[in-house]
């Protein structure tokens, strides 16, 4: 996101820009500011906030300073990269060295420090080397923290994974970036942060006691937590003043009757997150209006002691019957994804019985030798992946996309192979099939399966896939009709192999019943760009391929 903010001419000031928020989004609705001319402000402390069609977000500011002009008023609608508020950060270097009570007034409402605050090194330390959520994907602008690897005080190596991360397209393991000392940690398990938001500190501080913050006017509970601790949850609103919170926390508490005064926030000066108050209703607190008047007054000191909540990615009990459980983020993503698929792309679906007894007889007797010799189980995927292959090369509209008025067809066949996950489903992409052989295919395919499954894959393995395969005929279905991947024009699903009495024809025109090994295949494709003509020529060829197979498997 920090690359959609420029500097201006003269020194010392920053523009700060109405941000794109994907790849579609032209302009943004600023709802509501955070701040008001003449507040210090720290690096990624929330500005304003925006609402586009897609999203909802806080906006970071880039840098440390003093908020100057206001140039965008809440409501209004600007497009992306108008300059929305400038940053004087002639004031940054007095607030750095400002003490606490002075930098930070409100600090002395607050139960306890927070542990993301840069004062947590201590003061003769070196800076450390930032560690940043990373970009998972063009699209992608945030990303869930849903686990660490290391704790503070842990030596890391360089590549050495120390957190996990989920988004809409991939669950991986991020390596740190150098070895060192995990000197601090600045976001906790369960929080969405956008790109490039330091994440941890590697180096420049000492062990983990010395970097453990300590609570300015912490209760006796608070007194010495573990590391690493949560942020320390600041007290519920007093009764009558608005909590602060984003638009898409407002929205959600609205959908589920939820007062967000009852909801203590663990984010920056008591603000309430999404994980805050999706851990509230997964803890089932829900509190009506009316009831909060007497409790929201109470000591804080059991909500200071509240975990943070639970994300998609880390296993969760089995919901009890008539329990709301909140979408996880990569649900809520597929399902969003899922709806936009229908509404652009005018599906048909054609389905094919296809006679595999040939391709059963060929890896019945090869399967053994066939791993003793390269290392691979040999399954059913590369014969029907390369099947796809050769129909896509002599059909090639149907590896085509639209963009706009126009048909892209695509210079490469990538394949993308749906793998079903214990928390969602993910779609790694086999880039430039048609340069590969079987047994490259058959390699490839049990590669990123395995490494989508460990959350060990790339950003760019996730992306640009051309054309998708999905098997859900392992579970026992007969067929599916599957949605379409945009921008992809076709996807194929698998059905079940079973055995079948078939009417065979031989050369003489003689009929006989024969039990045959047979499956299903259902190609799903956008009527737009591609005709049934077209889909029955590539289906037939598809077909031809499996019945007929000739080729090599190495």
């Amino acid at each position: 996101m920090r690359r959609t903010l420029s500097r201006r001419t003269f020194p010392m000031s920053i523009d700060v820009v109405m941000p794109q928020m994907g790849e579609s989004i032209t302009e943004g609705t600023l709802t509501k500011w955070l701040k008001k001319p003449g507040d210090t402000v720290a690096r990624d402390e929330p500005l304003f906030e925006i609402s586009t069609d897609k999203v909802d977000a806080e906006i970071p500011s880039p840098a440390a300073g003093t908020l100057g002009d206001i140039k965008v008023q809440e409501g209004a609608t600007v497009t992306v990269g108008t300059v929305v508020c400038a940053i004087d950060e002639s004031g940054a270097v007095a607030a750095a060295s400002a003490t606490p009570a002075a930098s930070a007034p409100k600090a002395e409402a607050a139960p306890a420090a927070t542990p993301v605050a840069p004062a947590t090194a201590p003061a003769a330390a070196g800076p450390g080397t930032e560690v940043l959520m990373p970009q998972m994907g063009e699209s992608i602008t945030e990303g869930t923290l849903t686990k660490w690897l290391k704790k503070i005080g842990d030596t890391v190596a360089r590549d050495e994974p120390i957190f996990e991360i989920s988004t809409d397209k991939v669950d991986a393991e991020i390596p740190s970036p150098v070895a060192g000392t995990l000197s601090e940690i600045r976001v906790q398990e369960g929080q969405t942060v956008t790109i490039n938001t330091v994440v941890a500190i590697i180096g420049g501080g000492a062990a983990a006691p010395a970097a453990t913050p300590q609570p300015a006017v912490a209760p006796p509970a608070a007194a010495a937590p573990s590391t690493p601790a949560p942020s320390p949850a600041a007290p519920a609103a007093s009764v009558g003043e608005a909590p602060r919170s984003s638009p898409l926390v407002r929205k959600i508490a609205s959908e589920n009757n939820v007062d967000l005064r009852a909801i203590p926030g663990t984010g920056a000066s008591g603000r309430i997150t999404k994980q805050d108050i999706l851990g509230h209703l997964e803890g089932g607190h829900t509190v009506a209006p009316a009831a909060v008047a007497a409790p929201v007054a109470a000591a804080p000191a059991p909500i200071a002691a509240a975990t943070p909540a639970k994300t998609a990615a880390v296993a969760a009990p089995a919901p009890m019957p008539g329990e709301l459980v909140p979408l996880s983020k990569m649900r809520s993503i597929i399902a969003k994804r899922m709806v936009e698929s229908k509404a652009t792309s005018p599906h048909v679906h054609t389905v094919f019985k296809v006679d595999m007894t040939r391709i059963v007889k060929l890896r019945e007797k090869e399967k053994g030798k066939y791993e003793q010799r390269n290392g691979v189980k040999l399954t059913y995927m590369p014969f029907i992946t390369r099947a796809a292959i050769q129909a896509l090369r002599k059909h090639p509209i149907v590896n085509a996309s639209m963009q706009g008025e126009a048909i892209l067809y695509n210079k490469n066949i990538n394949i993308g192979i749906a793998v079903a996950l214990e928390w969602g489903l993910i779609v790694p992409v086999i880039k430039q099939t048609e340069e590969k052989s079987f047994l490259g295919i058959a390699r490839a395919i049990v590669d990123v399966a395995d490494r989508a499954r460990g959350k060990k894959l790339a950003p760019d393995e996730v992306a640009g896939g051309t054309f998708t395969l999905t098997n859900s005929g392992i579970f026992g279905e007969e067929f599916g009709t599957p949605i379409i991947a945009q921008p992809q024009s076709a996807i194929l699903a698998i059905g079940g192999l079973s055995k079948e009495p078939l009417v065979l024809t031989d050369k003489d025109g003689q009929d006989t019943i024969a039990i045959r090994s047979v499956q299903h295949f259902v190609l799903g494709f956008d009527h737009r760009i591609i005709d049934g003509a077209d889909a029955g020529k590539f289906m037939s060829d598809f077909k031809a391929c499996l019945e007929n197979w000739s080729e090599d498997i190495g």
